[in-house]
């Protein structure tokens, strides 16, 4: 090695030991390079996602600025999808994230998940099971647990509200109809359209996904409001059991 690429070397390895011990505090930086003061003069879709994300979290540690552990975070993490997706527990286990901080951090990303799904003020129409996937795959394709959803309709199949009627593996001990058509007595819904996701990404239906759908098909025939179809959702793929003829 020639004295150049010596010095070189020497340089950059002193560089990143100063980096890993020292990191400028937010409030230490120029205003117009402070995330808050950014978002407020250019509007958010000026920020990166670290800089979003080190809003959320307010302050850092003494040893890292807030900007610093929410790159840290999407770094640990492998990107904004898997920190949305990840457990209080494994946002904890990063250096620097508190009880506080995770709850905060998956309160705000869980409006943004509720917002997608929203798609505007006033829910769409269903016409297709393609328009149950639109409106719901955004909030339910990286969750880990499959979540039982109702779309609650009005005459002219207009979603005027969606509800998760349960979270956990499908069976007829878990949804059971007295939670499925809760929210449809008491919104008046004229029909329901029933929608769950496959965390294994497979969307075939299960002998219990069809068990449950008979059972709440019989239901809501006693209660009058009619159950359109069951929507399984899976990665990049749906199965409308409608159109499979299983109810």
């Amino acid at each position: 090695m020639s004295s150049a690429e010596g010095c070189i070397r020497a340089l950059v390895e002193a560089y990143i030991v100063m980096s890993e011990k020292y990191h400028v505090a937010i409030k230490d930086l120029p205003p117009e390079e402070r995330p808050r003061e950014r978002l407020e003069r250019y509007g958010a879709d000026s920020l990166s996602t670290a800089e979003l994300l080190a809003i959320i979290l307010r302050t850092g540690t003494r040893e890292e600025s807030a900007l610093r552990l929410a790159e840290k975070m999407l770094m640990e993490l492998s990107g904004l999808r898997n920190v949305a997706q990840a457990e209080i527990a494994e946002l904890r286990r990063i250096k620097g994230i508190g009880a506080a901080k995770a709850v905060e951090v998956k309160a705000a990303l869980e409006l943004g998940k509720r917002l997608v799904a929203l798609g505007g003020e006033v829910l769409p129409a269903i016409h297709s099971p393609t328009d149950v996937v639109q409106l719901l795959a955004p909030q339910l394709r990286d969750e880990r647990q499959e979540q039982f959803k109702v779309l609650l309709l009005d005459t002219k199949n207009q979603v005027r509200r969606v509800v998760t009627a349960t979270v956990g593996t499908l069976n007829a001990s878990l949804v059971h109809p007295r939670e499925v058509f809760r929210a449809a007595v008491a919104q008046a819904a004229h029909s329901i359209i029933l929608a769950h996701n496959h965390p294994s990404g497979d969307p075939t239906p299960s002998k219990e996904d069809v068990a449950v759908t008979v059972q709440l098909v019989n239901a809501g025939k006693i209660l009058g409001i009619e159950v359109l179809d069951h929507v399984i959702i899976g990665d990049g793929r749906y199965v409308s059991m409608r159109e499979r003829g299983l109810m």
